[in-house]
């Protein structure tokens, strides 16, 4: 199984409706996975979710969709379908996970929550972050980049196509957001795209 074992004690609340939550996952050499949350008019909508304490959960607006960026973020995500009967959604053309998804989506699909998906191929082909569209924008963005303190890229011994993963993270400066989250590290919302702008520069 591809669930960490380690479970998030709270989820704090980023933004109106967006919550982030993180462990350091023994499965990653205790690197941090990170985990958010984002509300709906059906409740809310979990995104790359690890573990949360039972009580954390409970406080959220109760979720009914689980949307994953990519195939290796399954996390907790059939845990949480089986005790939540919420459904969860996997890219098109994902390698095999550990159980079936419910839905499929793929490159500028609506998905639960006001997610919008975008391809950003690298890390693997079927590979996507997330925009919500709504005030104040905020963008999920998984194994493209990472923050432990600064910001940078997610070493390229990860991924399929490093060269790839930079074009994508090239293309993320296109997009309408004010805070960057991620799949590793905490949120970042003072100047994001200014952040990003720093890690391409200093790689060029």
């Amino acid at each position: 199984m591809s669930e960490p074992r380690e479970i998030a004690d709270r989820a704090i609340e980023i933004a109106p409706g967006v919550w982030h939550w993180l462990i350091h996952n023994a499965n990653i050499g205790g690197g941090i996975s990170s985990s958010h949350a984002v509300s709906s008019a059906d409740g809310s909508v979990l995104v790359d979710p690890v573990r949360l304490a039972d009580d954390a959960l409970a406080a959220l607006p109760a979720p009914h969709a689980i949307v994953l960026t990519a195939a290796c973020h399954q996390r907790a995500a059939w845990r949480y379908r089986a005790e939540l009967s919420a459904e969860v959604w996997l890219p098109e053309g994902s390698r095999a996970t550990d159980e079936e998804p419910d839905r499929h989506y793929t490159a500028g699909d609506a998905l639960p929550g006001g997610l919008r998906a975008v391809h950003t191929p690298g890390p693997e082909v079927p590979h996507y972050s997330f925009l919500l569209e709504r005030e104040p924008g905020v963008l999920f963005c998984s194994d493209l980049l990472m923050r432990n303190g600064e910001l940078e890229f997610v070493p390229g011994e990860y991924h399929d196509d490093p060269e790839e993963t930079r074009r994508s993270v090239e293309r993320l400066l296109d997009l309408d957001f004010s805070i960057l989250c991620l799949a590793h590290g905490a949120p970042l919302a003072e100047d994001p795209k200014g952040s990003i702008r720093n890690v391409l520069a200093a790689t060029a």
